[in-house]
């Protein structure tokens, strides 16, 4: 690992996700840099998404979900009792698989969460700095009463992007946010992706090595030991993952020889 300890946005100290009394994940220790992308990779399965689920505690939402260990955010662990889930998932915001605006206009996708959030500045200003900020704002500008659901695919995977920035997070999570899109609409994404981190921290979960080779700063891989429960191997920059990984497991998954 080169990190550095000041340069840690969130960091894991051995953190296990049960599935009732079932490991998904065991024993994860890792820290993601600030301002920086991190890809999570392994194979279907091993834990990737239960993992970045733990980040801002979405897998609460799961009755028989239960997490062990600290995971730090700017240094407090996220799992105290005082904690409130809900701020944490406002600061430390996630885009879904696939895209899911609500079945609302464009501009009402992007005030929804200011507004329970009880933002009291100027809305119209909110909702085109962070259409701006998902590089939609020029494609939507003069229709922005119309529902989200007419976007084109790749149109609302970035407005669920905008709406996850109309809250102002400082961690943005990304699950996998071009599987459901085309080439030139995953393009588009990954540019997107690249121009966020100058301001915030991604974290990105993809099966696609091309794409976590192009896009991250970072490469997690994660795999599933003989009991299937999902496990960190490999944590380095994504250059170093890529050319000259220190596990044979790392090498033989990114290569495609087994996953």
């Amino acid at each position: 690992m080169v990190t550095t300890e000041k340069n840690l946005i969130i960091e894991t100290k051995n953190v296990s996700v049960f599935y009732g009394d079932t490991p998904a994940v065991s024993g994860i220790s890792l820290g993601i840099e600030r301002e920086k992308i991190t890809a999570l990779i392994g194979p279907s399965g091993c834990g990737k998404t239960t993992l970045l689920r733990s980040f801002n505690r979405m897998n609460d939402l799961i009755p028989i979900a239960r997490t062990s260990g600290e995971i730090l955010f700017e240094g407090h662990n996220i799992y105290a009792e005082n904690v409130d889930p809900t701020e944490i998932r406002y600061r430390i915001g996630m885009v879904f698989q696939r895209p899911n605006p609500f079945p609302k206009s464009i501009y009402d996708n992007i005030a929804f969460g200011p507004r329970i959030n009880g933002f009291s500045g100027n809305m119209d200003e909110l909702v085109e700095k962070s259409l701006i900020g998902a590089a939609l704002w020029d494609e939507v500008k003069d229709r922005l009463r119309t529902s989200g659901l007419e976007l084109s695919g790749g149109q609302q995977q970035r407005l669920c992007i905008a709406r996850t920035l109309a809250v102002e997070p400082t961690v943005i999570l990304m699950d996998e946010p071009c599987s459901a899109l085309d080439p030139i609409a995953t393009l588009a994404i990954e540019e997107l992706m690249r121009d966020l981190s100058k301001q915030y921290s991604i974290v990105i979960v993809t099966h696609n090595m091309q794409q976590a080779a192009r896009v991250s700063d970072y490469t997690a891989f994660i795999t599933q030991d003989e009991r299937r429960i999902g496990e960190l191997v490999e944590y380095d920059d994504t250059r170093q993952i890529f050319t000259n990984p220190t596990d044979e497991r790392t090498e033989a998954y990114i290569t495609g020889r087994f996953g």
